[in-house]
């Protein structure tokens, strides 16, 4: 079931399209998006499918009868057997065994007797958004797409959202243009055959986490090892981070073992007590046919850098933008070295180790194991016995957590017990945002908390899910950023599988004072050599964060001088210049600027987006 039109292909990593429903005004949906420079698959009946870019190795589509499935991203599944699985469905909700069974990270669509399912991953990392086009329902991969087809503006309340920091859920997943609706990554998209009508699944739901530390070590290591496999499999060159940490000298390691010829690629930092280049020599020593390559730590960008130049295509803000120019600079170097693809460590924090909520329920279930490990985590992140007390003592439901900060906006950042322990950091907006501002967030942050749901009952599988999904919606940028630098990226920390089987473990034994990364230390025993398991900490970066802070403060200047936001009532654009003349400021390293920085960056660039972005 090739595509109908083999014109437009995208490079690898930069797949996105338009989903249409098989009736007859889907037609005239279809003229609302350009026909030139894209692909087309088609549904049986020969209207349009699928609409937008893609390579061939980012494929796979068949069709039997009444049915066709296509898969689009990283999945190694082939023709022939995603042809027996059309020819036996029977109903569109068998594709929730398929969906939770492949390696990789992909989007699913099918048709069946008209019917349209599409979705994307659980971890969010691929994106459903939805809007009434041309009379019929139309999904994408991108909300931008979408609103361009619509000509629908900016929702300026969800705008304002934005500034929040952190963005909480369900606010992180929400939509920016009017009329265009996101779909949740745990639900599919289910399209009527009259093409109006649409309905949500629920496909996917986090595992119970009861597994044993011994039962699930295994289990995630083989896990990851067809997460890295999906990736390499083909051969060729790829190339790896290297920073020495636990997580992407995991990857490293599995990547040495396939088929492909693998380069390792080291950023040394600057701050004289970083560690990772000393960590990373030595895991490469146990590496001979991996080519390793050290970059020159001077010529690493800083955090900030190059703000003012970027001209991607976002669908929303991203803090990303932050660590853009240092998250591309290398990947030309490594395309001159063949990499066809580069995989990093990334997610690895997020699942891994888990979120120390977990001891909220545990102290209750487990009081005196939970002591003794919440003593360890008091003297380990400096907590205060008030403070975690309080933490531990309040049992507030998500809803009226929620609704409770929209009261505190304005107070100064809360301890870090209260933010660990409980439902997540709490909100709060900065003297730079106007109090025209700050009334509307706070209005749209009540009116969300009337019906919020967390994303799970227990704080910790709540607090692990939120930060994945934060986490992802960053990656989902990079990822297309990197594509355009010529050098995809994969992160096969936040494949859908990897993230099952860490998740289902005991956080009583995932997360805990005394070892750092125990899961992944033990997954990863036998593959990565005892002593590169050995590291007990991570570089942060900080120095890299502060002296970017001064050194790019001209740059934070121009930002603040013909400032988006300013124009729109958000911000004070005053109070942000004098900020960036005293980078030195106490608060700044706490990286308070990071999302009015991804708000203004992003709509400087948003006039650049004249067409759906295709």
């Amino acid at each position: 079931m090739p595509p109908s039109s083999e014109t437009g292909g995208a490079g690898p990593g930069d797949a996105h399209f338009v989903v249409l429903p098989d009736c007859a005004d889907a037609l005239a949906a279809a003229r609302f998006f350009p026909r030139t420079d894209t692909r087309t698959l088609d549904h049986a009946s020969g209207r349009p499918w699928l609409i937008g870019r893609w390579s061939d190795q980012e494929i796979v589509a068949a069709r039997a009868g009444r049915a066709a499935i296509a898969v689009v991203g990283c999945c190694p599944v082939d023709p022939a057997e995603l042809e027996r699985h059309a020819a036996r469905m029977r109903d569109l909700t068998e594709l929730d065994a398929l969906a939770r069974r492949w390696p990789g990270s992909f989007h699913l669509m099918a048709t069946l007797d008209g019917r349209s399912r599409v979705q994307g991953t659980a971890s969010g990392l691929r994106l459903v958004f939805h809007a009434l086009v041309g009379g019929v329902r139309a999904a994408a991969t991108r909300a931008d797409v979408l609103a361009a087809a619509i000509g629908s503006g900016l929702d300026e309340e969800q705008l304002a959202t934005r500034l929040l920091w952190p963005v909480p859920h369900p606010l992180h997943e929400t939509s920016l243009w009017r009329d265009v609706t996101a779909v949740p990554p745990e639900e599919a998209l289910v399209i009527a055959p009259d093409g109006r009508t649409v309905r949500r699944s629920r496909w996917w739901t986090p595992p119970e986490p009861t597994r044993s530390l011994a039962r699930g070590a295994p289990r995630v290591r083989q896990a990851l090892a067809e997460a890295v496999g999906a990736r390499t499999g083909a051969g060729g060159v790829v190339s790896c981070d290297l920073s020495g940490g636990l997580d992407s000298t995991s990857v490293c390691f599995l990547a040495a073992a396939s088929p492909a010829h693998v380069v390792a690629s080291t950023w040394p930092g600057r701050d004289p007590a970083d560690s990772d280049l000393a960590w990373a020599r030595k895991a490469a020593d146990f590496l001979p046919d991996v080519e390793h390559v050290v970059w020159d730590p001077d010529e690493a960008p800083l955090v900030y850098t190059d703000l003012l130049g970027i001209d991607d295509l976002m669908d929303e803000p991203s803090i990303g933008v932050m660590d853009r120019a240092r998250a591309l600079h290398h990947l030309p170097g490594l395309a001159r070295r063949g990499s066809r693809l580069h995989l990093t460590g990334i997610g690895g924090d997020h699942v891994a180790w888990c979120s120390e909520a977990y001891y909220h329920r545990l102290i209750r279930t487990r009081p005196l194991f939970a002591l003794r490990q919440l003593r360890g985590f008091k003297t380990l992140f400096q907590w205060s016995l008030g403070d975690t007390a309080r933490a531990l003592a309040d049992s507030r439901p998500y809803d009226r957590w929620l609704a409770s900060s929209g009261a505190r906006l304005r107070d100064p950042l809360p301890p870090g017990a209260g933010g660990a322990l409980g439902w997540g950091t709490p909100p709060r907006l900065f003297h730079w945002v106007t109090p025209e501002a700050a009334h509307t967030v706070t209005r749209v942050l009540r009116q969300a908390a009337r019906d919020a749901v967390p994303l799970h009952p227990d704080r910790g599988m709540h607090g692990d899910l939120e930060q994945i999904r934060i986490c992802t919606r960053i990656v989902r940028q990079w990822d297309r950023m990197a594509a355009r630098a010529g050098v995809p990226m994969a992160s096969p920390f936040f494949d859908d599988r990897v993230i099952e089987e860490c998740l289902a473990v005991d956080p009583a034994e995932r997360v805990t004072p005394w070892t750092y990364k125990p899961l992944l230390a033990t997954a990863m025993r036998g593959v990565v050599p005892d002593v590169c398991l050995e590291r007990s900490n991570k570089a942060h970066a900080s120095m890299d964060a502060s002296n970017g802070l001064r050194e790019h403060r001209g740059d934070l200047m121009a930002l603040w001088e013909d400032s988006h936001l300013a124009r729109r009532g958000l911000v004070d654009a005053g109070t942000l210049r004098a900020l960036a003349q005293r980078p030195s400021t106490p608060g700044l390293q706490d990286a308070v600027l990071y999302s009015t920085i991804a708000c203004e960056v992003w709509l400087r660039n948003l006039p650049q987006q004249k067409d759906t972005g295709f």
